[in-house]
């Protein structure tokens, strides 16, 4: 699968996938696992399939979509990408934030966060956060049907920072690390059809593929 470079600015790179049909996939890179190179192309088989065109977006500086060059970075990989009838923005971890933040600077119609994180101080990534000032939780912006997804074996403070509000769903993964939650939802192949239930807005097929990969809503699983 080629992909194209659109944008290469360091620290940001933009890479692109043709396809057809209405929809553009907006898939936001996470810290990588080699802080000695950039951050790689992530979620590029699920974003591609049925043959839909997806943007790539990469950040080498990990600034959690703090880097004030965010905003315009978005505006013109859009730009490149041409018109689009639905956009889905997709992440994890660091991506996952970054998925939420560019959502107060372009207009999405879904957005799926696996693991975002809600406060930066956590010893996890202290290497990369510690130069950051935490602005404590993205905002879940008013109009994208946000889906949050968080393993509860190691992100449960990190999943209750995020509010609960309308407009929103938060599925909470019990016995699943934050580490192996996007791992486990791709080895069960179940990336693609979050999407498709995301940019179709089929709430329920949504949620009954998450409650068989052992997800539950955060209403029912534990107290806000």
């Amino acid at each position: 699968m080629t992909l194209t470079t659109l944008i290469d600015a360091p620290p940001w790179r933009v890479d692109m996938a043709e396809g057809a049909g209405p929809d553009l996939i907006l898939a936001f890179a996470s810290i990588g696992h080699d802080p000695t190179r950039p951050p790689s192309p992530e979620f590029v088989a699920s974003s591609r399939a049925q043959g839909r065109r997806a943007l790539f977006l990469m950040d080498a500086s990990r600034s959690w979509g703090l880097d004030p060059a965010f905003p315009d970075i978005l505006h013109r990989a859009l730009a490149a990408a041409g018109p689009a009838q639905r956009h889905l923005a997709i992440g994890s971890s660091m991506g996952a934030t970054m998925a939420l933040r560019a959502a107060a600077h372009v207009p999405f119609d879904a957005i799926l966060a696996i693991g975002p994180q809600s406060h930066l101080h956590d010893p996890r990534w202290s290497a990369w956060t510690a130069r950051l000032t935490d602005p404590g939780p993205p905002a879940l912006t008013k109009g994208p049907w946000t889906v949050l997804f968080h393993a509860l074996d190691d992100d449960r403070d990190q999943a209750l920072g995020f509010p609960q509000q309308p407009g929103t769903d938060h599925l909470l993964f019990p016995g699943l690390t934050h580490s192996r939650l996007g791992p486990c939802l791709k080895e069960r192949g179940l990336l693609s059809g979050l999407i498709d239930a995301a940019l179709a807005h089929d709430r329920r097929r949504l949620l009954r593929i998450a409650t068989a990969a052992g997800g539950v809503q955060r209403r029912k699983a534990m107290p806000a």
